[in-house]
């Protein structure tokens, strides 16, 4: 399938099923969109065309890209300055429970159980340390917890787990060199400037038609992601730090946020998700089911057992803990690309990768059917967010609790 219309179509449509799907199950459309990219590239591979979805081609590859980057970025600018400034106990605690349980557990039985290489076992142990920012931060939005201090403080804890991530890959497996130097200090410099850069060039240019300002937010996050590149790293890796420290301008204009959410869901994270769920090789995984079996039990059960007493320790109870531990037990974004990392620098194998992929997919999906279903804190949903509407049982109000 080389036309690029009628594979955009293909890829669109696909989109709209998962939403649909999502509708019908009352699930996220982000684990819906992972779901139909696994099915459908099983089935179009094998029945209808070789090379099913064709997730590899160039402009698919951008836009999926993109839509990480973005949807990454804008979790940046979620979390609240203040709410990070009174929980950075709780978020340094959790988030750091998050990574180290996983990270060293997952190692070990990658190593001792699966019988993988030294080099492979910390590949395995990094990628199954992450919790998905993108995941969660979507299923914050839909429900509404992005709103809450609740749900801000998991996206806190998000991003202390997956900066240990981020940290653990570079340090055991990117090599240090001057374009490393270059990076971190052009990043660092960009860090300090954009916070009073930003807010002065939106209030003299921005509010204009042209949509300076998601050019503006573009440049930033394709020049750094570029420069990440060029310095052995990934383009997805600066775009949560730039988020964040421009919370307090981008994460306070209502208005450009609903515009680049516009964007981001409706056409550049489908492509991120479906094309996600693709990569699994399903025959890999059938031929030996045992080990994303063992993977998905280890990342599941070290996650489990290093985040929920530190839960439990901040006063989370109930639902609230569960929920909020099951949340950290996701894995997406990064786990996918510490995963392509290792199979780009030969450091794991074809097979490996699915497994990681696949252990990491299953960690985006289960937990979260689980936490929606099981042990959702509608206590604490947002009184104005539709979910709670339906929960109080007044469907009436429900578009203009939208509109709000």
């Amino acid at each position: 399938m080389t036309n690029p219309w009628t594979l955009a179509a293909l890829w669109v449509g696909l989109a709209l099923v998962a939403t649909l799907l999502a509708i019908w199950f009352k699930v996220s459309t982000a684990l819906s969109e992972i779901v139909v990219g696994t099915v459908a590239q099983l089935i179009i591979g094998v029945f209808l065309a070789q090379g099913g979805l064709a997730g590899n081609t160039q402009w698919i590859s951008f836009l999926a890209g993109t839509g990480a980057i973005v949807l990454t970025f804008l979790a940046g600018a979620e979390l609240d300055p203040v709410i990070f400034k009174t929980k950075w106990r709780e978020a340094l605690i959790i988030g750091l429970a998050g990574f180290f349980g996983p990270f060293l557990g997952c190692t070990a039985v990658a190593h001792f159980v699966l019988h993988w290489s030294i080099m492979s076992s910390w590949l395995a142990g990094v990628a199954l340390s992450t919790t998905s920012v993108a995941v969660v931060y979507a299923v914050m939005l839909e429900l509404g917890f992005n709103v809450t201090e609740y749900g801000k403080a998991i996206l806190a804890a998000c991003f202390v787990n997956d900066l240990g991530t981020v940290i653990a890959l570079g340090l055991i497996f990117s090599p240090f060199t001057l374009k490393t130097l270059i990076f971190v200090g052009v990043s660092v410099v960009a860090f300090a400037i954009l916070p009073f850069l930003t807010p002065r060039f939106f209030k003299k240019y921005g509010g204009r038609v042209s949509e300076l300002e998601a050019k503006y937010l573009l440049f930033l996050l394709f020049g750094l992601g570029g420069l990440a590149v060029w310095a052995g790293s990934e383009a997805v890796l600066p775009a949560y730090i730039i988020g964040m420290v421009l919370a307090g301008t981008v994460g306070k204009d209502h208005s450009l946020i609903r515009r680049l959410r516009t964007l981001t869901f409706g056409l550049l994270t489908p492509f991120y998700f479906i094309r996600a769920g693709s990569f699994v090789s399903v025959p890999a995984i059938l031929a030996a089911p045992a080990a994303l079996l063992i993977l998905f039990l280890a990342k599941s059960a070290t996650k489990a057992v290093a985040v929920y007493p530190a839960v439990r320790a901040h006063r989370y109870d109930g639902s609230a803990g569960a929920y909020y531990t099951l949340m950290m037990s996701t894995g997406l974004t990064f786990g996918t690309i510490s995963a392509l990392f290792g199979l780009n620098h030969h450091i794991i194998t074809q097979a490996q990768y699915s497994f990681l992929v696949g252990t990491v997919i299953a960690s985006a999906v289960i937990p979260t059917i689980i936490a929606n279903a099981f042990f959702l804190p509608r206590h604490l949903l947002p009184h104005t967010h539709p979910q709670a509407i339906k929960t109080a049982a007044q469907p009436a109000q429900q578009t203009a609790a939208e509109e709000a």
